[in-house]
């Protein structure tokens, strides 16, 4: 639902009766001429082809980096490996995580540095089922004759008094745009200028765990907060650590990227950086800690069994956390929506809503707030995984007003 000369927009909510019946719905947030859209992203036959080629088998290559003085070699890898070779096994027992090499020879399994992946030239999808993913059948418009309507002021502004804090489950919508600015509708949301962010980031500890949807954030933030500077840690590349300081206000800001699987051609180190459940119990935690985490978007080429598992043991983690450090923040972000063109079977949206489903439900019951980037990034319409700086923007201040 839009109003583009309002800068306004929200999702709608599907109900599935589970007989080839759904209910639609809307609400009307703000008073105007709106348009809707209904677009059918799949049909039901493409889903289920999704579904099974993403179950069925693995769709990247891993190749790994050993290092031994001037000497470097790469050797296939990945999160399970047919092979006869001897392979280096790179186990978390706990968290039932597992990794694979090829043994390079005359090299110790120790000295595996760096990754990097590239899509293996298979699919698991039919001739006729590919036909469903043509570019002119995907995200079809089911709402013909765009009809706007005309909503009017009821007089009926109910003021929400209660401010947003962690342990709240927004709605589907949670909220809408409005003038660019994302409004949320279960808690009173404030909008932070500098100043303001200025206090609220005074003393904290901000670790920022996961893809490059949250690297936006470290990136954008010394945007708005001049003091916020960049500390150099020697490493090289868009996927090193990030670290950004303000001595003076005692704040400091971390973005480290999750562990396998994280898809891309560019080559990324692998030293200090662990899955996320590792991360966390790294940390002590207290009333001044923040921890922001997200995962989902490399995740999608795989077969479901491998996030949920991921989902399970970050969600553990947090438990643990909360046992040394009830008061420490955490924050779940979803997924954004994505690119509606392009390797549907890979990286899909279809494969994006149902870890976002999945996410949802493991998360549910535990103390953390929830920003659903997901209902945000259908809202702005953006699709893109790298929204533009104005919805980064708004995410961050839905963070800032849960942890101050």
């Amino acid at each position: 639902m839009s109003s583009p000369a309002l800068m306004a927009g929200a999702s709608g909510k599907v109900t599935d009766f589970n007989n080839g019946t759904y209910l639609v719905s809307f609400t009307l947030f703000w008073e105007g001429q709106i348009s809707l859209s209904l677009l059918l992203i799949h049909p039901s036959e493409g889903a289920s082809a999704l579904w099974r080629a993403r179950n069925q088998g693995y769709k990247i290559i891993f190749k790994g980096k050993f290092v031994n003085g001037t000497f470097h070699v790469f050797t296939e890898c990945g999160l399970t490996l047919n092979s006869s070779a001897e392979l280096c096994e790179y186990l978390d027992n706990r968290d039932q995580e597992a990794f694979y090499c090829v043994k390079p020879q005359h090299m110790p399994c120790e000295a595996l540095t760096h990754m990097t992946t590239q899509n293996r030239e298979v699919s698991y999808l039919t001739d006729k089922e590919k036909s469903l993913f043509h570019r002119s059948k995907v995200g079809v418009e089911m709402m013909k004759d765009h009809k706007h309507i005309d909503v009017a002021n009821c007089n009926k502004s109910e003021k929400i008094e209660e401010k947003c804090q962690v342990g709240m489950k927004p709605p589907v919508p949670g909220g809408y745009t409005l003038q660019g600015k994302w409004i949320t509708t279960f808690c009173n949301q404030v909008q932070l200028d500098t100043i303001k962010i200025n206090g609220c980031l005074k003393g904290k500890l901000i670790y920022l765990l996961g893809d490059s949807t949250l690297r936006q954030w470290i990136y954008y933030l010394p945007k708005v907060v001049k003091t916020l500077k960049f500390f150099d840690l020697h490493e090289t590349g868009i996927f090193k650590k990030h670290l950004l300081l303000d001595a003076e206000r005692h704040t400091q800001i971390q973005w480290k990227k999750h562990n396998h699987p994280f898809v891309t051609l560019q080559l990324y180190s692998l030293i200090g950086h662990d899955y996320i459940p590792r991360e966390i119990d790294q940390l002590s935690g207290d009333k001044n800690t923040a921890i922001v985490i997200t995962f989902g978007q490399h995740f999608r080429p795989f077969p479901i069994d491998i996030f949920i598992r991921r989902a399970i043991g970050v969600r553990k983690a947090i438990e643990r956390l909360f046992l040394r450090s009830p008061t420490t923040k955490v924050i779940i972000k979803t997924e954004n929506i994505r690119e509606m063109h392009l390797d549907t079977e890979r990286l899909g949206d279809f494969h994006g809503y149902i870890q976002y489903l999945i996410t949802k439900d493991i998360f549910k019951d535990l103390n953390v707030g929830i920003i659903d980037a997901w209902d945000m990034t259908i809202a702005y319409d953006t699709n893109n995984v790298h929204p533009p700086d104005h919805v980064v923007g708004n995410q961050i201040n839905m963070f800032l007003n849960y942890i101050c």
